[in-house]
């Protein structure tokens, strides 16, 4: 399973940040980036809590391993 975020739903507000610091991060310029695409069993419970309380449901968790790309 992966993490995969829409940009152009996102506004940026830390919410997943807050959640799961270890794979969502703002940048100086408050653009969300991730650490990591994949979602382990460390990560799973922050990521999944980041997913249900993104305001514009930016972020999803997709079946298949990073990089197959849909």
């Amino acid at each position: 399973m992966r993490i995969e975020v829409d940009l152009d739903l996102c506004e940026s507000n830390g919410l997943c940040e807050s959640m799961a610091p270890e794979v969502f991060e703002l940048d100086d310029d408050d653009y969300l980036q991730l650490a990591t695409h994949e979602v382990t069993e460390e990560n799973r419970r922050g990521v999944e809590r980041a997913v249900a309380a993104c305001p514009r449901a930016a972020i999803s968790l997709v079946d298949g391993p990073v990089g197959t790309g849909g």
